[in-house]
């Protein structure tokens, strides 16, 4: 017969074991194989650089201009008011067409009434209505209220990128053998790729909307789950000179980390000058983004920028 210290020996083993299990488990991703012959399989993006530009025509370079139109979808709650009413305020005017999607409707702000509680399944039907909806858009910007985006940098990201090709990309993380973008930095769909998801959606085995794990993956690696069996896989933003352009952190959190990191040269350690995204934002300091970004100008300063991305038509812009 066991002795008391000894079946509390014996329990703390078993407890030991049965956490590291869970641990295996949580970071193992089941290798899926590819529902297509086309693996579109590099991880890096990036940006055409000034040079590249350089060499366009004038004319096809406002063509490319006029074609980079965003669709954004952006993820509310009621709960979430100020940040939601702030996203509204703020960066989402400058896409060409702002849509938000809410769990449940609310009487003071305009949104789609998904009517779902969960969050996967809420991001699903507001999918598959921006791909039904989608009109001549080509690109799509899937954020949270909580994230700022500067929607010019992301066209220009994507200025040279065929839409029809399907591309998913953002901030590309890591779990296990799954790779997938982030949802808090903001997750970039073309046309292509969202097509090839709303198409999975009905293959319950492939796509589930209500997952069969013993464990509730996150949306955005649910959503990196289902693109991979399409052949869409997860790639990185980046500028021309490498560095990531969707951010997970704010500006203040990258600055101090800079300081922290290398502090003979806190900007260059901070973000790139052509950054998509930031997240993690308070309703104020989206505000203060707002003024950095589109108001604060040095007078008699010119960027000399190539092309031009003009806000959308009617649109109460900055």
């Amino acid at each position: 017969m066991l002795t008391e210290g000894g079946s509390f020996m014996k329990g703390m083993v078993m407890g030991g074991l049965f956490c590291l299990v869970l641990s295996l488990l949580g970071s193992f991703s089941p290798s899926i194989e590819s529902g297509t012959e086309d693996q579109h399989h590099h991880h890096h993006v990036k940006a055409p650089s000034k040079d590249e530009l350089k060499h366009l025509p004038d004319s096809e370079m406002q063509e490319l201009v006029n074609q980079v139109r965003v669709y954004c979808i952006i993820m509310v709650q009621p709960k979430i008011l100020m940040y939601w009413a702030t996203a509204l305020d703020t960066w989402s005017k400058h896409c060409d067409k702002p849509v938000f999607y809410t769990s449940e409707s609310s009487k003071a702000l305009e949104a789609v009434d998904l009517n779902e509680d969960d969050s996967w399944a809420r991001l699903r039907k507001a999918l598959k209505h921006a791909y039904e909806n989608a009109g001549d858009m080509r690109w799509f910007f899937v954020a949270q209220p909580t994230t700022f985006a500067i929607i010019e940098n992301l066209k220009y990201l994507v200025l040279t990128k065929d839409p029809t090709e399907p591309f998913y990309l953002g901030n590309a993380m890591k779990s296990g053998e799954l790779e997938y973008v982030a949802y808090d930095s903001g997750i970039v769909l073309s046309y292509e790729a969202l097509k090839r998801l709303v198409n999975v959606f009905p293959d319950d085995n492939k796509c589930p909307e209500r997952g069969h794990a013993l464990w509730k993956l996150s949306d955005d690696k649910q959503l990196a789950v289902c693109l991979k069996y399409t052949g869409v896989f997860a790639e990185n933003g980046e500028d021309a000179l490498g560095k990531g352009l969707f951010n997970s952190k704010s500006v203040d959190s990258l600055i101090a980390d800079g300081m922290k990191d290398n502090p003979n040269n806190v900007v260059e350690g901070c973000c790139s000058d052509m950054a998509v995204t930031f997240s993690g934002l308070s309703p104020n300091q989206m505000q203060v983004m707002m003024f950095g970004v589109y108001r604060l100008r040095p007078y008699g300063h010119d960027f000399h920028d190539s092309l031009v991305f003009y806000p959308p038509k009617n649109s109460d812009n900055d």
